[in-house]
């Protein structure tokens, strides 16, 4: 073997081991996917959590998708292709009264936080009488919202206002935006995301209302099966929206911009508004409102007397009142 052979087999050999030792840290890694329902908002904690390095902090290798429906939502983490996700707890309850497994594991956002947005020619309750407005999906959040805000106006859904499923929020703005609904449900704030020179008016706000229901907004959420089997997955996941919610009340600039960045189309105004509300509301530590699934259940129940779930059937909050024992959420808060 002549030397320039031997340096060419030691090259080599050098090569496989640094391949060898570079991927160790992607292989230890636990391969996790989790998903985020809409854009912009507290929703941003499940992108903060990978751009800042949470997930990988605590050892997860994590794909983030954006599905833009509760419903649908629910449906992807039944079927096994999401391990973990954002699950508002009507689409929990749906799922649950249908026989599935799934569980609220933790909620960052526990109220609703919407505007009703409407044409200006709306000017009132009446005004809205046999007219549309826009959600997402029946059963979705943006669903009972829309039916709480008519509740408010003594309007009857169905019957006084029609609710038309439309699709995401950019959808639901862009069908406004033609004329095709006489308003719709954005989340606070997005009104700025409307264009300028768009007409429009803010007929309610969540904050309007009298007595503003507790509900289970921005959750995560994944299956009975999954947490039994890979819990410790699961506490990573919450682990890491954990601080990236704090991220989000500390580092105003920093997380504006990773909104920004997946939301490419809001604008500063927005950016701004929506930061000022988003971190009002969502939770340092996130339990699940069980008086707010306790309201939901009882809705789904007025409508489905069969309906036998309680909440105990769709809420495990273990995994929180371990990380406060544990005095995880203190030591980022600086709590003692």
């Amino acid at each position: 073997m002549t030397g320039s052979q031997r340096l060419i087999i030691a090259t080599l050999f050098a090569l496989l081991f640094l391949i060898h030792v570079s991927v160790l840290p992607i292989q230890s890694q636990e391969r996790v996917s989790v998903f985020y329902a809409a854009l912009g908002g507290a929703h941003a904690i499940w992108n903060i959590a990978k751009d800042a390095g949470f997930y990988k902090k605590h050892g997860l290798n994590v794909e983030v998708v954006y599905i833009a429906s509760t419903t649908l939502s629910a449906a992807a983490v039944l079927s096994g292709h999401i391990q973990v996700g954002m699950v508002a707890g009507i689409g929990v309850i749906n799922a649950a009264a249908s026989g599935a497994d799934l569980v609220s594991v933790a909620c960052f956002v526990n109220v609703l936080d919407y505007e009703l947005v409407v044409q200006p020619s709306v000017k009132s309750a009446e005004g809205l009488k046999g007219k549309s407005l826009g959600i997402s999906r029946f059963g979705s959040v943006t669903d009972v919202a829309a039916r709480a805000f008519l509740s408010e106006l003594k309007l009857r859904p169905g019957e006084d206002v029609t609710l038309r499923q439309i699709g995401g929020a950019s959808e639901r703005a862009a069908a406004f935006r033609r004329g095709v609904v006489a308003g719709f449900l954005s989340s606070t704030g997005s009104i700025h995301l409307l264009g300028e020179g768009l007409p429009h008016m803010v007929l309610i706000r969540t904050s309007d209302l009298k007595n503003p229901p507790p509900f289970p907004w921005i959750c995560a959420v994944t299956t009975k099966s999954y947490l039994a089997k890979t819990r410790e997955n699961v506490k990573k996941v919450v682990m890491a929206l954990v601080e990236a919610t704090h991220y989000f009340k500390t580092r105003k600039e920093d997380t504006k911009k990773i909104v920004g960045k997946y939301f490419p189309s809001a604008s500063a105004a927005y950016l701004e508004d929506n930061y000022t509300t988003t971190t009002r509301i969502l939770e340092q530590v996130p339990y699940v409102t069980r008086p707010g699934m306790e309201n939901l259940i009882q809705e789904a129940r007025a409508s489905n007397p069969a309906i036998k779930v309680t909440v105990n059937d769709v809420v495990d909050d273990s995994i929180v009142r371990e990380l406060e024992k544990q005095g995880f959420i203190d030591s980022l808060y600086g709590k003692k």
